[in-house]
């Protein structure tokens, strides 16, 4: 019998032509999230033969099924038990640690702006929840980066600019106007995320 010199691909093959039926965007984003999990799983555990990590994904067959019938559920709107050896994607941290890991420390820098320790504590949790957040298999990679660049990235060079470059007007109106905003633009990016987020 012929030996696959790629066992990733030809797995992946499977799965695609079992799942022929989906749409092309979901065959596609279940591929893609397949692929990313055979990463993370070899990543983790080197020593690991690949086939004993695309073993425990399952049968292309039964994720296929899978797939399958959660497409149908979601144009029914009924729920669709989970067919058995199905692959779990469940990430090994809850989807609300990132999210909250991003935006708390912005409410612990405001409250403490005197305090070096706050600040460096609340910059380290926010580049964590970032990392977390980027590692994450609730989210797509273009959520992920949306969700990056509006709660850490945006509002550090903002407040970079604000404090650093001389550009805050004087009084306490303006720094608490510029608070507002940032806290509001992370509590509706971490709301849309939350929101978003895969089980």
């Amino acid at each position: 019998m012929k030996t696959s010199a790629d066992p990733v691909r030809d797995y992946l093959f499977a799965v695609e032509r079992e799942a022929s039926a989906l749409p092309a965007d979901r065959r596609q984003e279940l591929l893609a999230d397949l692929a990313e999990h055979i990463d993370v799983t070899r990543a983790e555990r080197p020593d690991a033969a690949i086939g004993t990590v695309l073993a425990e994904l399952g049968d292309p067959r039964t994720i296929a099924a899978t797939a399958l019938a959660e497409a149908g559920s979601t144009v029914t709107g009924a729920p669709v038990a989970s067919a058995p050896g199905a692959p779990a994607r469940h990430g090994k941290v809850h989807p609300l640690v990132p999210l909250l890991m991003l935006t708390l420390p912005f409410l612990l820098a405001t409250a403490l702006p005197d305090a070096p320790a706050v600040q460096f504590c609340s910059t380290l949790f926010r580049v964590v929840g970032a990392v977390l957040l980027c590692t994450s298999v609730h989210w797509t990679a273009v959520q992920k980066t949306t969700g990056v660049l509006l709660t850490a990235v945006l509002p550090t060079v903002a407040i970079s600019i604000w404090m650093w470059a001389g550009a805050a007007p004087a009084g306490d109106g303006p720094a608490l106007l510029a608070n507002v905003a940032t806290l509001a633009l992370l509590a509706c990016t971490t709301a849309w995320l939350w929101r978003v987020r895969r089980a």
